[in-house]
């Protein structure tokens, strides 16, 4: 073999050596020849001659995106600071490369104008109450202005809403508010039901002759029970009207 030949395979070889490029596992590559998009590289090792072709590597691992505190006036007229965390996935590689320059930035610009539209269209109440809810919707809008950057909207998570310390003082006022009123609605219905044991009772009482004689007696025994106190007893009408009775009928003998 002349040296020429010799020369030829080397560089050959070493441009074949030096074409190969290793695509992991969790990423994509997108190929382009004389600038033009070609297709998509799976993992693996591929060829990518100089000069003449590029590639990009895309990450297709689900990413977390740190919404900063946005501020944003509610429905009802409320300022409040929001921040948010969202995951999402690149998932057409090529879309995310062709279709913007750059989905990282354009995801989170877009996020934060968007938690900021979502907020604005619910009440305080419900902003708080039901954050789910607004989560979802914030992801739903965003997965779907994404759509055609090859974007995949996973989650939205509301991390922290900030409220004004006014507000703070406000809603801490009503909850106490609310807390007193669920307690005097629960004492009032425990006196309607003890007033009804009560004329239950006293009812039982009435029909049965003697019986109140003999709760007197029972209430009398459980209260002796205790030496500091002192007891008045009340005779029982029953008892006063047998004296009576018993004082005629001796005069009448």
């Amino acid at each position: 073999m002349n040296p020429f030949t010799l020369g030829l395979l080397i560089a050959i070889i070493l441009v074949i050596i030096g074409s190969i490029k290793q695509i992991n596992q969790y990423q994509k590559g997108v190929k382009f020849a004389f600038g033009k998009y070609v297709g998509l590289m799976q993992p693996g090792w591929r060829l990518v001659f100089p000069v003449f072709q590029s590639y990009m590597r895309v990450d297709i691992r689900t990413k977390a995106v740190d919404v900063p505190s946005q501020e944003a006036i509610t429905k009802d007229n409320v300022s409040v600071s929001v921040n948010a965390v969202i995951y999402y996935k690149v998932h057409e590689a090529d879309k995310a490369m062709l279709e913007v320059e750059n989905f990282f930035y354009a995801i989170s610009q877009l996020a934060q104008t968007t938690m900021r539209n979502a907020v604005g269209k619910v009440d305080l109440d419900e902003l708080l109450s039901q954050r789910e809810k607004v989560s979802e919707d914030i992801r739903s809008v965003i997965d779907t202005a994404s759509d055609p950057w090859g974007i995949k909207v996973d989650n939205v998570e509301l991390k922290d809403i900030t409220l004004p310390k006014g507000m703070k003082r406000t809603i801490g006022k009503q909850a106490e508010a609310e807390r007193e009123k669920r307690a005097i609605i629960i004492k009032a219905e425990g006196e309607v039901a003890a007033a009804t044991n009560m004329a239950k009772a006293a009812g039982i009482l009435s029909e049965k002759t003697g019986a109140l004689h003999l709760r007197t007696l029972q209430s009398i025994n459980d209260i002796s029970s205790d030496r500091s106190n002192t007891i008045v007893f009340a005779v029982p009408l029953e008892i006063l009207r047998a004296f009576e009775a018993f004082s005629k009928k001796k005069q009448n003998d």
